[in-house]
């Protein structure tokens, strides 16, 4: 009996402080709705912001179409890791990969891009038509032999084992940007991809 009392008073006093916690919360958002002179500020800064966005894009756009964008770099998804690469870069895939050595790909996880004065990043990728990364596959090998070698002290157990993975060897032909940045680009037909 004295146990629910105590426990009754205990929960209405938590109810009360509750209640005028959310009282004075509901005031400060009824201050807080009017509209003042430092709103009106925000707002006008983000339209001059948009206006400098736009200016950046129509930059980042003329350097594009005047092939003025440098040394173009990228950072790809593939297998399940990310690699920045540059064109001419040789890169090492480990795992079994489909492609036969020989074989032109075209690496459409494109996380970012860019040149001297801009760079490109995509959420969670750049758009497919937008950059061209072309690579081709170089060979495929095994990687050296490692050893895993388990021994217990004083219990005649001793396991020696070797492993050896599978890697592929891909160079990077070219980075190209294809269209305008910020800008619809028509897409090309579905193909079907098996890797």
């Amino acid at each position: 009996m004295l146990l629910n009392k105590l426990c009754s008073s205990q929960f209405r006093n938590g109810i009360l402080r509750l209640t005028s916690s959310m009282r004075s919360l509901s005031v400060s958002t009824q201050l807080s709705s009017k509209i003042t002179p430092e709103v009106v500020a925000a707002k006008k800064d983000l339209t001059t912001e948009g206006i400098s966005n736009q200016k950046i894009i129509d930059r980042v756009n003329q350097q594009v179409i005047s092939r003025e964008e440098g040394r173009l770099f990228a950072v790809v998804h593939l297998c399940g890791k990310q690699f920045k690469v540059t064109s001419g870069d040789i890169i090492v895939v480990e795992g079994e990969w489909p492609p036969d050595a020989g074989d032109r790909v075209r690496l459409d996880k494109v996380l970012i891009v860019g040149g001297k004065d801009f760079s490109l990043i995509g959420r969670p990728i750049v758009q497919k038509d937008l950059v061209d990364v072309q690579a081709t596959i170089i060979e495929k090998t095994l990687s050296h032999t490692r050893t895993h070698f388990r021994k217990r002290r004083r219990k005649q157990y001793q396991r020696i084992n070797f492993a050896r993975s599978s890697n592929t060897m891909i160079r990077i032909n070219s980075i190209d940007i294809k269209g305008r940045v910020n800008e619809d680009i028509k897409p090309e037909p579905d193909i079907p991809r098996i890797f």
